[in-house]
């Protein structure tokens, strides 16, 4: 079987061979920073939205990565590149960038950063078949971060709140997407993904101050702007997801997939709604993919 290779601290290696030090301070707290990005095509879509973000929550946790933003950059792209034999026909790569603080007692030790990047070929098979059934969301009782605790605009890789809230949305249903509520009870974000809501034609979603300012939040903005589609940033409630005509989350991977069920409650009518179908239709005239037919393929079903 073929091999992916990985970037690792200046070089390239088997994936497989990649190994963390046991006193890297990413393993023993969580002292690390990450990104993830998908391909389409020979393009990392939003790479540079990433690495502003990236390089952001680096000079504010005090991480020298020890590479510029436009090395790494480079070096992501290299990791497609030289993964290119592991892509399937129509397929994507999910890129990923992991910089922790490295080896040492304190963050003061004077030790280099760990640096890792990989590509993977992304995995259509949970998603694809959504965008017709709608997933389904379900509200955890783990909130998320107070900002005043760990500023949520930083990505990183203390996230057992999201772990907690994973485990108690598969004990209401086994194939949902958690959904984590801030110490207010007000809507704020997904493990990994961001909560919308459409109301009278109006797209409803949380401000920035709770959740993390997600590359694909950021894109269906501009897309809804575009579209003459009104956009909302306001604190949001169950009541309100309830009562939603439609609802949806983004991410990295499926971009954006419709909501059927919200807590075992069914939400809209037709699955892709008429706001997520425009939205869907002009991210994928963005990008020059079909996103929809493409997922449905991978995923064995008919595009």
């Amino acid at each position: 079987m073929e091999q992916a290779i990985a970037y690792y601290n200046g070089k390239w290696m088997p994936k497989d061979e990649c190994r963390l030090p046991m006193d890297d301070r990413g393993f023993q707290l969580g002292d690390a920073l990450y990104e993830a990005e998908r391909t389409f095509g020979e393009t990392i879509f939003g790479l540079d939205l990433h690495m502003d973000r990236l390089f952001r929550s680096l000079r504010h946790v005090r991480i020298d990565p020890g590479l510029t933003r436009e090395e790494l950059s480079q070096i992501s792209y290299e990791v497609v590149k030289r993964n290119e034999h592991l892509r399937p026909k129509g397929g994507e790569f999910n890129i990923r960038q992991t910089i922790t603080r490295g080896r040492g007692g304190s963050v003061i030790s004077n030790e280099p950063a760990t640096v890792y990047v990989s590509a993977t070929p992304m995995n259509f098979d949970r998603f694809g078949p959504l965008y017709d059934k709608g997933c389904h969301v379900v509200f955890a009782k783990t909130r998320s971060y107070h900002p005043d605790s760990l500023d949520p605009k930083v990505k990183h890789q203390s996230r057992m709140n999201f772990v907690l809230a994973s485990l108690e949305a598969h004990d209401v249903d086994p194939e949902s997407y958690p959904v984590l509520l801030d110490l207010d009870g007000n809507i704020s974000e997904g493990t990994g993904f961001n909560f919308w809501i459409v109301t009278d034609g109006v797209l409803r979603t949380a401000g920035d101050r709770s959740i993390l300012q997600g590359v694909s939040r950021t894109t269906i903005i501009e897309l809804a702007r575009e579209l003459d589609i009104p956009v909302v940033e306001e604190e949001l409630q169950l009541y309100d997801a309830y009562n939603a005509d439609e609802a949806f989350i983004s991410g990295t991977s499926p971009c954006l997939l419709p909501a059927s069920k919200i807590d075992n409650r069914p939400i809209g009518g037709d699955m892709p709604g008429p706001i997520v179908k425009r939205l869907l239709a002009a991210w994928s005239e963005r990008v020059g993919v079909d996103i929809v037919g493409q997922a449905r393929s991978q995923s064995g079903l008919s595009p």
